[in-house]
């Protein structure tokens, strides 16, 4: 197969970084787990504290076998794939692989570009910029929305709109603010139970 072929068929994949850590956000923080940074977005948020992965050419493909070989050396069995976006990509063979080796498998994702893989949980953080599709929103859950500002708030409730039943809503700080944007969070949610706080608490332990 050609390079081209390798990648449209998720044989090969852009990764930009792996590492075993502990899940920082949202619902599962504090899970061991293996994770995987594909390289490439389409979004591109002011904000994104990994702004090194958007330019995917900066990351050579690998076998997507080998990294399956990598993640399954851990004791947790379980795996982050996050970016970039990694939906930019075809994941079918990469979590077929994982989950013959028994591996739990949880996405990442902003929700701009179509569904691929299997996976036993979806984060959705949509991006202003780049709105989610509608067919993936109805699968995620649990909803991570990234607050900057107050306007946000309003973003946070239109998404909430297309979630599923049972689907977890987050409010999460924008880093570079939390200092300044954690009393509005606090105050909405104090008004708005249906919501919980999201923290980046792998910034706070220090850990990848």
């Amino acid at each position: 197969m050609s390079p081209e072929e390798l990648l449209r068929s998720g044989l090969w994949l852009p990764v930009m970084e792996e590492f075993y850590s502990l899940q920082g956000e949202g619902f599962n923080t504090g899970l061991a787990a293996y994770f995987i940074r594909i390289g490439g977005c389409d979004v591109g948020c002011r904000w994104c504290d990994v702004k090194e992965s958007w330019n995917a050419s900066a990351f050579p493909p690998i076998p997507a076998d080998d990294i399956v070989a990598r993640a399954s050396g851990y004791p947790a069995k379980a795996v982050v794939v996050t970016g970039g976006e990694p939906m930019r990509y075809n994941l079918d063979y990469l979590c077929l692989e994982l989950k013959k080796r028994g591996m739990k498998t949880f996405l990442e994702t902003s929700g701009s570009q179509p569904l691929s893989g299997q996976w036993d949980w979806i984060c959705l953080s949509p991006k202003k910029d780049a709105p989610p599709l509608p067919d993936l929103v109805k699968l995620a859950s649990e909803l991570k929305v990234i607050v900057h500002d107050k306007s946000d708030f309003t973003w946070a409730e239109e998404q909430a709109e297309g979630i599923p039943p049972g689907c977890l809503r987050y409010l999460q700080p924008e880093w570079s603010r939390h200092g300044s944007i954690m009393p509005e969070i606090v105050a909405y949610i104090r008004s708005n139970p249906s919501w919980r706080i999201s923290l980046q608490s792998h910034k706070y332990m220090h850990i990848p």
